[in-house]
């Protein structure tokens, strides 16, 4: 059987947040062919910025006296050119590949595990899949942000459609009120402006709860001035968000 460890880190926690990476991988796997279409670029130093975010929670609970408490993680230590675990398993790698195959379903099986677990024990769950991308490569016309936010237009989030007035009192509300507080753009964020909006992929829509009642999922997008330039502004971000997480889900 293949082991696991080389592809895959995992964590098992006990609160009610887990952190997906599947884009931030750098491992060139020979033993498994490139995939022959979509995007194969990796999302640089996402793998960097969730442990980070990882620590930061940590350091907050053992100053409540809930040292022993953690969150989950799972994340792809493989290239995306190799396997791309933010796809459906037929767009994911190349199809004659048995072990692409085995460490996709690896990785699914593990959220699945931990999404499972955190609504038997907790009776609630926040996925927060990390990824990344270059502000040069926004579309013209669009408001330059550092954050992008997405959440299906809550489908992610909440299993029936929620009133205007409500869009604010949950977490991706707080997430955003917290970074225009500190003048950090985001987007969704501005109204009266064009948006860089993603609606996040195939991991935040099959485990959020549009598909599994209770359970809560967004994909944070980083751009590269967080992710890769300014380190102050990367310190600033991870440390607001731990405090939104465990303020909010503890």
């Amino acid at each position: 059987m293949l082991d696991q460890k080389n592809y895959i880190e995992i964590q098992k926690g006990n609160i009610p947040l887990i952190i997906s990476v599947p884009h931030g991988g750098a491992l060139e796997c020979e033993n498994i062919p490139k995939r022959s279409q979509g995007i194969l670029g990796r999302d640089g130093r996402t793998i960097e910025i969730a442990k980070i975010l990882v620590e930061r929670i940590n350091l907050l609970l053992k100053k409540q006296n809930l040292e022993n408490n953690k969150s989950s993680y799972i994340i792809s230590n493989v290239h995306r050119s190799r396997i791309d675990m933010n796809r459906d398993e037929t767009e994911a790698f190349n199809p004659n590949s048995d072990i692409a195959r085995e460490i996709y379903n690896s990785y699914h099986n593990n959220l699945m595990e931990s999404v499972r677990d955190n609504l038997k024990l907790l009776d609630h769950s926040l996925l927060i899949d990390i990824h990344g991308f270059e502000k040069k490569n926004r579309p013209s016309g669009y408001r330059d942000v550092d954050i992008i936010l997405g959440t299906n237009n809550f489908k992610t989030l909440f299993l029936e459609p929620i009133l205007r007035k409500d869009w604010g009192n949950n977490i991706r509300g707080k997430i955003i009120k917290k970074f225009l507080e500190l003048e950090i753009p985001i987007a969704p964020g501005n109204p009266k402006r064009r948006e860089y909006v993603l609606t996040g992929g195939y991991i935040t829509k099959k485990y959020g709860a549009s598909q599994v009642p209770k359970s809560q999922a967004i994909q944070i997008e980083f751009s590269d001035k967080i992710r890769l330039q300014d380190q102050k502004l990367r310190e600033l971000v991870l440390n607001s968000l731990a405090e939104i997480f465990v303020k909010n889900l503890i």
